[in-house]
């Protein structure tokens, strides 16, 4: 449904996408993953037909966006960062104007409109103005205009930045439910990676670069034992004392633990140096090798690239 073919797009001399290429699946979920600046907007704007690209090639649902702008458009559904809807009109006006905009068939538009404020759960506020919504509400109006004409191409970026967990997790049960009862195709970059483990793929973007590509459980096995989790006090003094030993590649502090990314085939190692040498007036209470997680792999690829 989403082909993207070595995506090229430059701003002066600053290159925002360089050579990308991947695919995404009907039905899938595929989560851009990077951090500020690394190309993901850039990306989903080229995707939408916002921005054209100086080579390389999207297709949505077969449509060239370069050569059939329009025949891609019809199969997409776009909720950006931004809340862009009209804040002087309420929530059931944005949906008429925009299932009218969408060319939705007249006979089609009120029962589409009370589907779709049901399925996110905005059925008892259609006379609400849109710009008197809570943050977590008009990101779920926003995805009820992109859903309104029935896409089978959803683009969403960074969808839940700035709205509290509570609503972040109605939200991705919806999308969730998009891909696997409607087969939509759902492209998502975000920050969060409690959201990344849901997508089916991931791609982690740097400077422009798709450097890693892969599901979830694939992109944590590249550091099979050698993340270790270290539990003691003061942490800083532990941070420290780890970095010091040249098998340990990186110390980062994990909430009221420490993560250790540590050489391959090292982790027995380290473990029975820093326990028996701990530095004076600091105690480690645990240290173990764990499984690794997202976080602990893109901050290796950030520290490699």
């Amino acid at each position: 449904m989403i082909s993207v073919h070595a995506a090229r797009k430059a701003f002066g001399d600053r290159l925002a996408v360089d050579s990308i290429s991947f695919d995404v699946a009907e039905g899938e979920i595929y989560g851009l993953v990077g951090p500020d600046g690394a190309g993901k907007t850039t990306l989903m704007r080229l995707a939408v037909g916002a921005l054209g690209l100086d080579s390389g090639e999207i297709e949505i649902a077969g449509c060239p966006i370069s050569s059939d702008p329009e025949g891609a458009r019809a199969h997409i559904g776009y909720l950006p960062q931004r809340f862009s809807l009209y804040e002087d009109l309420t929530v059931l006006e944005n949906l008429q104007f925009f299932a009218e905009a969408r060319a939705l068939p007249r006979p089609d538009r009120r029962a589409r409109i009370a589907e779709i404020l049901s399925f996110v759960g905005l059925d008892e506020y259609p006379g609400r103005l849109a710009g008197r919504l809570s943050g977590g509400m008009k990101q779920k109006l926003g995805l009820a205009v992109a859903l309104v004409h029935r896409p089978g191409v959803l683009l969403l970026d960074e969808p839940t930045t700035g709205v509290d967990p509570i609503t972040r997790q109605d939200f991705w049960r919806l999308i969730i439910r998009l891909a696997a009862e409607e087969g939509v195709a759902v492209l998502v970059s975000t920050p969060y990676m409690d959201e990344a483990v849901r997508c089916r793929r991931l791609g982690f973007i740097r400077a422009g670069r798709l450097l890693l590509e892969g599901t979830p459980a694939q992109i944590r096995s590249r550091l099979e034992g050698r993340i270790l989790e270290l539990a003691g006090r003061p942490l800083p003094a532990l941070r420290d004392h780890a970095r010091s030993d040249p098998a340990v590649e990186d110390a980062q502090l994990f909430g009221d633990r420490l993560h250790l990314r540590v050489a391959d085939g090292s982790a027995e190692a380290v473990i029975a140096r820093l326990k028996t040498a701990p530095p004076a007036g600091a105690e480690i209470d645990t240290i173990r090798v764990i499984p690794s997680q997202l976080e602990d792999v893109f901050i290796s690829l950030l520290r490699e690239t």
